[in-house]
């Protein structure tokens, strides 16, 4: 039998496979057909695996220093070499280099030196470390065979830092900091808007007003005053958790009308009408009626909401009055590119500023994509 019906979903043309095909499916084909929003989902993915399992991915750990490499160049990795006797040969490396003194200046200079190479391999041994802060390992997916020979493949900055291993880092806070503020904005967004447009009369009235308010209050001023208000006595960890709900807190308004919005419209349909007659409680109503009717709109939208939280939280620290050292995050490490000098003598270290281009154009893409492919009316 189940031989017979294979060949008898085979036999199927393609456009009946389509009719016979669920919501999700067809979602899904409708995605593939967007080739820039596959292409973004793969990426989005690599840089929430790399945020992830940061430990292993970085070369070094983000506070690890040496004074003999400050503000070093970085050095591009190599896949041939040349031998002794000119022949040339595969091997894995970067170009050592040689420092002297600048006789006006007293600064290192560093000059590249192609005798001098670094064999570079994969799944290495070097420092160790606390994966998620419990698991401890010391292997790195790519590092020098020699730890103790220098490795800065996005060079390193003013205090001889590894800026490679600093973005990476900074990849896990800055990216979950999108994730989480995001999914407290969509809850309060969810149950507010949804309480809003389904009851409305006096509680429309109050949550709009509450609405209202937070969005007529200028955000930069309203960050500002929330975060100079945290006690520098806190611990990182509290600041961050501190920032993620100052942004959630306000980024919930959006979506809270647009969900108001579809209730209004929704809440004296017939199928809600017959729940009611049915016995079915208001809240049941709610969550298990009017929600999974639009839920493809809420994802769209919360996949076009992570940009902006991602900006916030880059933009806060930048200026100084989000997360601070020793947290590692892509704004607090766009904080060393503000001087003249980095901008003229380190170009490098405004790779986190890349970073963030990457994801929020990524994240866009995405959004789109989804938005299209979850379009009934498409």
């Amino acid at each position: 039998m189940a031989i017979v019906e294979v060949q008898q979903a085979a036999k199927v043309p393609a456009a009946d496979q389509v009719g016979l095909a669920s919501q999700r499916q067809l979602v899904w084909l409708k995605f593939t057909e967007h080739k820039l929003a596959v292409v973004s989902l793969v990426v989005i993915a690599l840089i929430y695996l790399i945020g992830a399992f940061c430990e292993f991915v970085a070369p070094r750990t983000p506070d690890h220093y040496d004074s003999a490499y400050t503000m070093l160049a970085p050095q591009p990795l190599k896949f041939f070499y040349t031998d002794e006797n000119g022949t040339t040969q595969f091997g894995l490396h970067v170009t050592g280099f040689s420092s002297q003194r600048d006789p006006a200046t007293l600064r290192r200079v560093f000059t590249t030196d192609e005798s001098i190479r670094v064999p570079v391999s994969f799944f290495v041994k070097g420092q160790p470390y606390q994966m998620w802060g419990f698991i401890p390992g010391d292997i790195h997916l790519i590092g020098p065979v020699d730890p103790a020979q220098p490795f800065y493949l996005l060079g390193s900055d003013r205090m001889g830092r590894d800026v490679l291993s600093r973005v990476i880092y900074g990849t896990r806070i800055s990216t979950s900091i999108g994730l989480i503020g995001v999914a407290v904005s969509l809850v309060l967004g969810v149950i507010l808007g949804g309480i809003s447009g389904y009851f409305g009369g006096v509680v429309d009235n109050l949550i709009q007003r509450v609405i209202e308010f937070i969005m007529s209050v200028p955000t930069i001023p309203l960050w500002m005053g929330l975060a100079a208000a945290i006690p520098v006595t806190w611990s990182p960890v509290l600041v961050y958790l501190i920032i993620t709900m100052i942004i959630s807190l306000i980024g919930w308004t959006s979506l809270a009308r647009e969900v108001r919005g579809r209730f209004m419209s929704w809440r004296n349909e017939p199928f809600v009408t017959a729940a009611r007659l049915d016995g079915t409680s208001q809240m049941t109503i709610i969550g298990r009626h009017l929600v999974p009717g639009f839920i493809s709109h809420i994802i769209a939208s919360v996949t076009l909401a992570i940009p902006a939280m991602i900006i916030a939280e880059t933009s806060l620290s930048f200026l100084g009055i989000g997360l601070r050292p020793p947290v590692v995050s892509w704004g607090v490490l766009l904080q060393e590119a503000q001087n003249i000098r980095s901008l003229a003598e380190a170009p490098w270290l405004l790779a986190p500023g890349v970073l963030v281009i990457i994801t929020v154009l990524a994240l866009n893409f995405l959004g789109d994509g989804l938005r299209d492919a979850a379009d009934p009316y498409s």
